[in-house]
């Protein structure tokens, strides 16, 4: 029970569960439940675990100020409204505010766009310390929509339940199972899409994605994990996406630049970041001059679509790297030729970046009589302490390239860090048992902080 409250008939009230920080709510001590303005409501989750989404337009003077609500669907009842019509609503519970003290209510979804208030409150929904003075309007401080027009900070967004997709051709991997206990954990729905299986509608009023014969419901967050064999589709359907404003943990464009070896390096090059020197070729005849670039044998040579460390071959010897870059000429493909660290003794960093932080980083080893440290070429894991410059490097990358998730890998030379690589896709299995800590809870973390609620639309 809190202080002695008094409310006049009218009132502004926020919901800040709902994302709802001000609503005109009009008290009315003859119905006994209460209401709330929701349209477009779907519901989701599993019947164990149902939820509910809806949009609600707060100002009625302002249609094109929506905000995205979800919650928790404590139960499904019919309700009598006061022109005697029945109808069956989702009911959920959200703590409702008056001034400085809040409480937990039970409220009905229903479409109010015709009443004069966005939201009604019943007398289920007043505490027995409540006096409603019939005659008073406007008795608790006064709120405002203009609230609605503010920029959204990350620390200020409620927690709400998120319906998230996961773009992927291998729902059980590790990272995958991880994100979805890690999402479960927190009360959202995650589901797994395989990408191959997406098919679009473009257009420019209703676009849509499609998946085994009819359309996708609306996701607020989608994870990209697309594999490189899936990357041209993959980036198509992370872009469809995106146009129907569902929010990308990495975005096609940033998916892009990091996926092409060379536009990375020329990015990252044109900041100052320190790279292996690196030439780039397809069918120069100059091999002798290509190898020179970078400083002679041994060289590494790799595809430019490799990864996982297939298609990437270390040259010891001149005559060796010749006969390399001359076969890889021979099959008319796109390559590069890099400096080999010699100093990195077959090791390197793997920087783990989420939303602009460090969140773990680890040692990747080769085995032995092998220079590829990648896990999947059966590389060992250990812990590592960054320093503050190859810390400082991993997050320049991963802003440059414009990636909220990514993985850094640099090696460590006598003259300062070396990008190696940057991943839009990093596994998790690697950093999390390397680190013991809980990336995937990290990565769930800022879908959160980032997923928009109000939106501003220019058209009804």
């Amino acid at each position: 029970m809190g202080e002695p409250l008094s409310l006049g008939w009218e009132e502004w009230v926020s919901l800040p569960d709902l994302s709802l920080p001000a609503i005109k709510a009009k008290i009315d001590t003859g119905a006994r439940t209460s209401a709330l303005h929701a349209i477009a409501i779907e519901p989701f989750g599993t019947e164990q675990k149902p939820q509910v989404r809806f949009i609600m337009h707060p100002d009625p003077a302002d249609p094109t100020v929506e905000v995205i609500c979800s919650a928790k669907v404590i139960d499904r009842r019919n309700v009598t409204s006061s022109n005697g019509s029945t109808e069956l609503r989702y009911v959920i519970e959200a703590h409702v505010k008056f001034g400085t003290q809040k409480w937990p209510i039970e409220v009905s979804l229903t479409n109010r766009e015709t009443m004069g208030y966005r939201m009604l409150i019943g007398r289920s929904a007043l505490r027995d310390d409540v006096a409603v003075v019939p005659a008073a309007s406007f008795l608790q401080p006064k709120l405002s929509f203009d609230v609605y027009k503010k920029r959204q900070s990350k620390k200020n967004i409620p927690k709400r339940p998120l319906r998230i997709g996961i773009l992927t051709q291998e729902p059980k991997n590790y990272s995958n199972r991880r994100m979805i206990e890690a999402a479960e954990a927190r009360g959202h729905v995650i589901e797994c899409i395989a990408t191959s299986r997406c098919y679009m509608s473009i257009n420019a009023h209703k676009p849509e994605v499609y998946y085994d014969g009819a359309a996708l419901p609306r996701f607020d967050a989608i994870i990209p994990r697309i594999g490189s064999r899936m990357t041209f589709y993959g980036m198509a359907v992370v872009r469809q996406f995106e146009s129907m404003g569902v929010y990308c943990l990495n975005t096609a464009h940033a998916i892009g630049s990091s996926r092409d070896k060379l536009l990375a390096h020329q990015l990252l090059a044109q900041h100052g970041l320190g790279m292996p020197n690196t030439a780039f070729a397809k069918s120069s005849a100059d091999t002798k001059g290509i190898i020179d670039l970078v400083g002679g044998s041994p060289v590494v040579v790799k595809l430019l679509e490799s990864s996982q460390g297939k298609g990437v071959i270390l040259a010891d010897t001149k005559k060796s790297a010749m006969t390399l870059v001359d076969a890889f000429r021979g099959l008319d493909a796109h390559f590069l030729v890099q400096e080999f660290i010699k100093e990195a003794s077959g090791t390197d960093l793997r920087c783990f970046v989420v939303d602009g932080k460090v969140v773990g980083a680890m040692m990747r080893v080769a085995q032995p009589g092998e220079f590829r440290s990648n896990v999947h070429q059966g590389g060992s894991v250990k812990t590592v302490r960054l320093t503050k410059e190859e810390r400082r490097t991993a997050l320049r990358a991963a802003r440059i390239l414009k990636l909220n998730v990514a993985g850094v890998d640099i090696l460590r030379s006598d003259s300062g860090p070396k990008i190696l690589e940057v991943n839009s896709s990093p596994g998790l299995e690697g950093i999390e048992k390397a680190t013991k800590k809980d990336i995937a809870g990290a990565i769930i973390e800022t879908i959160e902080a980032n997923v928009p609620t109000v939106f501003r639309t220019t058209t009804r």
